[in-house]
């Protein structure tokens, strides 16, 4: 008995020695020939309530102006000490609110031109940032022949009106399907004009213009609207130097399918965009104040992080993958891309991102917490919402597309 114990034991020390070969090769393999990496993701995006964060901003929507019909943009001049806000209408319409959210207008009625059908209309506004000295200001819109233009026009200040006829047309685009139309405007940091425009429409992109560098679609554009006839492209964009002239050198950022809304920090200068997804997913990139631009966002290849169609696409590692995304749970369908918070009515909201859902009406705000990105939901409203505004000051609000409302974004724990 004794011998079988010692014959038992040296088989057994024979095994953990066997055992422990086997792990130390497999660390050295593990070491020497790492696993090709995955898909990179966003940070980790963890979904909370307010109740469940100690001082947390309860988001509550106050009731600024109503009587607008199908607000698609709310903007401000940018102008120290200017309160009014303007407001496009899908139609063709910019109207003021003043600070006390009256409506009155039109600035500037170009329903004539204006196709107003399902997402087409008029979708964007950006005030030149030396509006006080040259009264410029820029619209987006598809027109009645189904093509996207880009256009100045010149406010007249002793009416605070803009006639039709001073537009300059800076671009045009033809569409051809009816929706994904962007219609983003608005002026970097770096003086520049931003401009979102969708992957055109249908559905999966089927010219995956996404990817295409030949093509306005699916892109964010750069131009410089003070030099050159009607603009000229900053030597810093990506594609500026190409060698094929047939590419687009306007292009600042690639792989999006409709850009619906973008923003720029006011204080850190990122640039926050919000890309409407296929049938899974939303999301949202940043893209940071460092950036020499030419970031390619993924789309058709990824719908946010999930691959949607890999036919002709690159490596995984050559496409930047979003900063946080959210699923179509809970009948969620479309984002509504919004602003950081820079504002000094609602403290404990400054430095976060707000955003929205257009077919439930949820509010979300996004921060960093422990080095991982943490979406919030503050408030689920029975909204439809269209796009959110900053004014002069930083304060937030958001347009109701369907009731005509817009409402000033407060927090009732403040």
């Amino acid at each position: 008995m004794k011998s079988m114990n010692a014959i038992r034991d040296r088989l057994l020390w024979i095994i953990i020695g066997l055992e422990v070969a086997v792990l130390v090769v497999i660390l050295t393999l593990a070491i020497v020939h790492p696993h090709k990496a995955a898909a990179p993701a966003p940070a980790a995006v963890q979904t909370t309530t307010p109740q469940q964060q100690f001082n947390a901003p309860v988001i509550e929507p106050v009731l600024f102006a109503k009587g607008l019909a199908s607000a698609t943009s709310i903007v401000a001049t940018g102008t120290p000490g200017d309160k009014s806000l303007f407001v496009t209408e899908r139609q063709g319409f910019i109207r003021t609110l003043d600070n006390k959210g009256v409506v009155s207008g039109p600035v500037l009625d170009i329903t004539p031109k204006v196709l107003d059908n399902g997402e087409m209309g008029l979708l964007g506004l950006a005030f030149h940032p030396k509006f006080k000295d040259n009264h410029y200001f820029y619209a987006y819109y598809i027109n009645r022949d189904k093509k996207t233009v880009v256009a100045r026009y010149t406010m007249d200040p002793a009416t605070n009106t803009a006639k039709a006829s001073t537009e300059k047309v800076l671009l045009t685009l033809q569409q051809v399907y009816g929706n994904h139309k962007g219609g983003q405007l608005q002026f970097g940091p770096d003086g520049y004009l931003y401009i979102g425009i969708g992957d055109g429409g249908s559905a999966g992109d089927p010219d995956n213009h996404g990817q295409d560098t030949h093509t306005w679609f699916g892109k964010i554009l750069r131009i410089d609207v003070d030099h050159g006839d009607p603009y000229s492209v900053p030597s810093t964009n990506p594609f500026a130097r190409s060698t094929d002239t047939s590419v687009k050198p306007e292009i600042w950022a690639m792989g999006l399918r409709n850009p619906w809304r973008f923003s720029f920090d006011s204080k850190t200068k990122d640039l926050y965009i919000a890309d409407v997804g296929q049938d899974k997913y939303e999301e949202v990139d940043v893209q940071k104040a460092s950036s020499k631009g030419g970031e390619n966002y993924g789309w058709r290849c990824y719908e946010a992080t999930h691959s949607y169609n890999a036919a002709g696409c690159k490596g995984a590692d050559q496409y930047v993958m979003p900063m946080l995304e959210y699923a179509h749970d809970n009948k969620r369908c479309s984002i509504t891309g919004g602003y950081v918070y820079r504002g000094s009515a609602e403290p404990a909201l400054v430095g976060k991102y707000l955003y929205g859902d257009y077919c439930t009406g949820e509010i979300f705000y996004a921060s960093v917490q422990n080095g991982a990105w943490t979406q919030t939901l503050g408030i689920d409203t029975d909204n439809a919402i269209s796009t959110f505004g900053q004014d002069n000051s930083g304060e937030l609000y958001y347009a109701d597309v369907a009731n005509g409302n817009i409402y000033h974004l407060t927090d009732s724990a403040n």
